[in-house]
Parts: C-alpha cells; sequence; structure tokens
C-alpha cells in the first residue's frame, strides 16, 4: 500500500509540473504578444506614414462639423482613406502640438499627406492651398462657397472676388 501512495504522489507531482509549466507558458506568450501589440502602436503613432506616395496622391475634400471630436475627425479621414486608424490618429493628436486646435470647416487634403500635416491645416496653421472660410465681414463660415457652387477658382480667386462683393475696401 505505501508504494501506491507513493506512485499517486508521483504521478500529482508530475500532473502539477506539467500544469505550472503549461500556465507559465501561456504567461510568457501574453505578455510576448501584448508587448508586440504595444510596440506595434506606439509605432504607427510615431512613424507617421502616408497612405500614398507623392506621385500617386489624390486631393480628398472633408468637411469637420462642430464639435466633432478628434475620434469623429478620424474616422471621416478613415472613410476618406487619408488614415489608416482612427484610434491613432487620435493618439496623434494628443501628442502633437495641435491638441484641441482642429476647427471645424471644409479642408482640401491628400493621401500623400502625414498625419501631422494634416492636423496643420485643420488647426488653421497652413491654409495654402485651402478653401476660403470667412464671409465677407471677416467671420468664419461653415464650407467654401468654392466647394459647394462646385466651381473650380482657385482661392486666390475667391478672395479677389469677395474683396470686390465687399467693395474692395480695408
Amino acid at each position: 500500500m505505501g508504494k501506491q501512495i507513493r506512485k499517486q504522489k508521483k504521478s500529482s507531482i508530475i500532473a502539477g509540473a506539467f500544469f505550472r509549466f503549461a500556465l507559465y507558458l501561456c504567461v510568457v506568450v501574453c505578455i510576448i504578444y501584448i508587448g508586440k501589440s504595444a510596440y506595434d502602436f506606439g509605432y504607427e503613432i510615431f512613424n507617421q506614414e502616408t497612405m500614398d506616395n507623392e506621385e500617386n496622391g489624390r486631393d480628398v475634400t472633408i468637411v469637420i462639423k462642430e464639435g466633432d471630436s478628434p475620434y469623429q475627425i478620424g474616422k471621416t479621414l478613415k472613410k476618406k482613406g487619408l488614415i489608416g486608424d482612427p484610434k491613432i490618429f487620435v493618439a496623434q493628436e494628443m501628442l502633437s502640438s495641435y491638441k484641441g486646435k482642429l476647427q471645424m470647416g471644409t479642408y482640401i487634403l491628400n493621401t500623400s499627406m502625414t498625419p501631422d500635416e494634416m492636423m496643420e491645416i485643420m488647426a488653421r496653421e497652413n491654409t495654402e492651398g485651402q478653401p476660403d472660410q470667412t464671409n465677407v465681414g471677416g467671420k468664419a463660415k461653415e464650407g467654401s462657397s468654392e466647394i459647394q457652387d462646385g466651381s473650380s477658382s482657385s482661392p486666390k480667386e475667391v478672395d479677389e472676388s469677395s474683396q470686390e462683393e465687399g467693395g474692395g475696401e480695408s
């Protein structure tokens, strides 16, 4: 009877060791998976890649409505093919100098732009090539007559025509 108890102890020790090994292996695999996911997320945030190269880039018009959150803006950008993941865009916006500065309006962005370049335009710190977003009185308006009318006038032509409408007074 003593030998039988010893065999049970040996088999339970072996089974316990096997289960501990399996548990440790699962923990190690989980840590590696979490670490890889965290690395990939951080890499996407700091290594801003464009969706297209310079030659294949295309202009896309987006409209940001009043009260849109960075996540909603990111979803709009993803839907238009400008970024890959709205969550990464939110993290990029939070870590950039444009945090909380994105403004409503109509913007022309290109698929060859990095998220920082897009945020610079949406924060209105670089308005070159963007539609006129002001009324004659200088107040901001939503959208652009250039885009809403479907005309193909350049921003300079829009500026000149709005000055003529306002009587050209400064």
